[in-house]
């Protein structure tokens, strides 16, 4: 893999799991109230952790957004690793949280007073699709820029 593909598929990773974070943080902790990112020592110190989740994941997608103009600047922007890096780091963030921070850590869970079968199977099924599809372009020869140039 050339240079400016590797730079978009870091730029592409970045993106998606700060887009994962952002959607996670907005739908579910804010939109409805399912969870916080720590539940284990009650709502206030779940809004802090909440706020943490948050600035994390705009930090990420800031940092894969200046990765991305700088790729831009250089025409080096390589545009199948840059979507399969989005769909991976999305991907990679929603298996994560959902086997390693609600199972494993038990930081919290998808939401509380339910059978939570359902939720962790389509959670863990959404997250690794993205994850497969985004490391099968991945791992593609890579011969289109998001330049234009073919």
């Amino acid at each position: 893999m050339s240079g400016g593909a590797r730079r978009s598929a870091l730029a592409g990773v970045l993106m998606g799991v700060g887009l994962a974070a952002f959607l996670d943080e907005v739908v579910f902790h804010q939109l409805l109230h399912w969870h916080h990112f720590y539940d284990g020592a009650g709502p206030d110190a779940g809004l802090v952790s909440d706020g943490f989740f948050h600035a994390a994941g705009w930090i990420a997608v800031v940092a894969g957004l200046f990765t991305y103009a700088d790729l831009q600047r250089r025409g080096e922007t390589v545009r199948r690793p840059l979507v399969g890096g989005v769909l991976a780091g999305w991907g990679g963030f929603q298996v994560y949280d959902g086997l390693v921070q609600h199972k494993l850590l038990g930081l919290h869970q998808i939401r509380y007073g339910v059978d939570l079968a359902a939720y962790d199977v389509a959670w863990n099924t959404a997250g690794g699709i993205g994850l497969v599809v985004g490391l099968l372009l991945l791992t593609r020869p890579a011969r289109d820029r998001v330049t234009g140039t073919a």
